[in-house]
């Protein structure tokens, strides 16, 4: 990733949560540390949160719970649990509701940070890179690394707004107010962010390139220069 990666430790353990947020912040990633699910979903930043360390005995929502929800909201995150519940039935639980990777307590901490790295390298986008892809807003056109697509106003549009848009994160509504579309045409959205997925392909792009979210709308995994 070209940003810095974004950590969530939902941990209720007040001395296990500061080393976990100490130990991942040494290589350089920014970690927020959270003593439930209800103080994480009260975070500004949780809708930029790249990967989520959960503890399943929480008070209030369990981890489980917490991670079904994280991942309806966020499909790209990612998760990984730590527990001292492992059974392998309990493991199972924990993958059917959402988990990367499920860690036992106590997870050494070089285990800990080369298990979210690795996580992170598996989440990246694999074409992200600047010079590869620009928007030019005179002439409509996508350059990418394959060759140059022509694209139609609304698409030119779109494509600049998640390009500007923080997190290059737009959600429904606001790519239905950009292309004037009915609020209740989901559908129509849907058909719009399929069409530009295609040319982004078209120039070089991976399918990952752009992304829905479930529930929410859609982001783009490609840094993009505008001109023009």
């Amino acid at each position: 990733m070209n940003r810095t990666l974004h950590i969530a430790v939902v941990e209720d353990h007040d001395a296990l949560r500061e080393m976990t947020v100490a130990a991942l912040r040494r290589p350089g990633w920014r970690v927020c540390g959270f003593e439930s699910a209800e103080a994480l979903y009260e975070a500004p930043e949780q809708q930029a949160i790249d990967i989520a360390l959960l503890d399943l005995n929480l008070p209030g929502e369990d981890g489980l719970s917490l991670a079904r929800r994280l991942r309806e909201r966020q499909p790209g995150m990612g998760i990984i649990m730590l527990t001292v519940r492992d059974r392998i039935d309990q493991r199972v639980a924990g993958y059917e509701q959402g988990a990367d990777i499920y860690l036992p307590k106590p997870a050494a901490t070089e285990e800990l940070v080369a298990t979210v790295g690795a996580l992170a390298r598996r989440l990246a986008p694999r074409e992200t890179k600047l010079a590869d892809y620009e928007l030019d807003l005179e002439a409509g056109l996508l350059r990418g690394p394959l060759r140059s697509v022509k694209l139609q106003e609304s698409e030119t549009a779109l494509l600049r707004a998640f390009a500007l848009a923080p997190g290059g994160r737009l959600e429904t509504w606001q790519m239905q107010v950009l292309l004037g579309e009915d609020k209740t045409s989901r559908l129509a959205i849907a058909i719009r962010a399929s069409r530009l997925r295609k040319k982004l392909n078209d120039a070089g792009a991976t399918e990952e390139a752009l992304r829905a979210i479930r529930g929410q709308g859609y982001r783009l995994f490609l840094d993009l220069r505008i001109a023009g």
